[in-house]
């Protein structure tokens, strides 16, 4: 599979003796969207932290757009910069604007000019909705547009694979569906996503790929049509009959 963006193949982690992840085997192609659910304690946080190297695998193989990632820094770095990630808690820098926070990376990492990397700032604050907000800090904005602001933050890296772990699990409710309307947004347009979400309209709306994790396995996958037509293991079942009631 020569064009899969993300690939991991027998992926092993350990917190101690906790074995979180159990002979992971996971493809991407360029473009999909995978969207992976599960019940809490899982492990499909610690898959997505292991793809950009937030978390170490101790076994087995991840490659990212061809790369594969060990414990070389420059490999790590090749990576992440190839890698966006948007977390459950926004992390933005609160003394910085939202302008700052979105042109730190291209200034640093990509080495864009301070006017190019305004540019892309505003292009992509355009493209969440808020270009009205690049002045303020990030505690003047509300938690969706916060996260807004952290997704447009990962965009301006252009990066070939977005990570999104969680992405709406500290929103108010009436904030989740201005975040999820973005990223439908973005799915549309063609670039390579990784969800963790129990947001299941969203995961039927954009998913090309469903992944169901259990006890730091890969229970079930398919496509959505599958998946939630015909699940076929007793646990993936259980998890969407309690899913879906609420």
């Amino acid at each position: 599979m020569a064009d899969a963006a993300v690939e991991m193949v027998g992926v092993n982690k350990w917190f101690g003796d906790f074995h979180v992840l159990r002979d992971i085997n996971l493809k991407v192609a360029s473009g999909e969207k995978v969207v992976i659910c599960g019940p809490s304690g899982s492990g499909k946080s610690t898959v997505v932290r292991c793809i950009n190297r937030l978390e170490q695998h101790q076994k087995g193989t991840i490659r990212v757009g061809g790369v594969e990632l060990t414990n070389d820094p420059k490999s790590v770095a090749a990576i992440r910069s190839e890698v966006g990630m948007v977390f459950q808690q926004f992390n933005l820098f609160p003394h910085l604007t939202v302008m700052e926070n979105l042109t730190l990376g291209p200034l640093k990492a990509r080495g864009l000019s301070r006017d190019e990397a305004e540019a892309r700032a505003m292009r992509y604050l355009e493209r969440v909705h808020i270009p009205d907000q690049a002045q303020k800090r990030p505690g003047q904005l509300s938690g969706g547009q916060q996260q807004r602001v952290a997704i447009a933050r990962s965009l301006c890296m252009e990066p070939k694979v977005l990570l999104f772990d969680e992405p709406t699990s500290a929103l108010d409710p009436e904030m989740i569906s201005e975040v999820l309307d973005v990223m439908v947004e973005l799915a549309s347009e063609g670039i390579t996503m990784v969800v963790v979400t129990h947001e299941m309209g969203f995961a039927r709306k954009v998913a090309d790929n469903m992944i169901f994790m259990d006890a730091g396995e890969i229970v079930e996958q398919g496509p959505p049509d599958e998946f939630f037509g015909a699940p076929r293991s007793k646990r993936c079942q259980k998890f969407l009959s309690q899913i879906l009631q609420h």
